[in-house]
């Protein structure tokens, strides 16, 4: 976690509230050091951007590591239904990919 780099995002958040893509590199950059800070930004772009499809891999893999395994398949099922309305096939593969180990996981439970 690099902290001169955290600051730089948290002005440019606050230069650009609207921006979703520099509230997702803040959440981002939390990710490894303060995953509960980093909850706090994804959160926060799922409520104001929920269209920011970028968002749901790297939350649903952050709320499985902190065991919300409910909120977490909510957000994959969510991730890939908005990158089926997008038409983004990337997007829709990786998460598909991503929520298909996380339901294999899942069984071994």
């Amino acid at each position: 976690m690099n902290n001169d780099r955290i600051q730089q995002l948290i002005r440019f958040v606050q230069e650009e509230p609207g921006e979703p893509f520099n509230v997702y590199a803040l959440a981002m950059e939390y990710m490894n050091g303060q995953p509960k800070q980093a909850k706090d930004y994804f959160d926060q772009l799922l409520t104001e951007h929920p269209d920011y499809l970028p968002t749901y891999y790297h939350a649903a893999a952050l709320y499985t590591d902190l065991d919300e395994r409910d909120k977490a398949a909510e957000l994959y099922e969510k991730g890939i239904e908005l990158a089926r309305e997008q038409n983004n096939q990337k997007a829709l593969q990786e998460l598909q990919r991503a929520q298909q180990a996380f339901e294999d996981d899942e069984d071994e439970w």
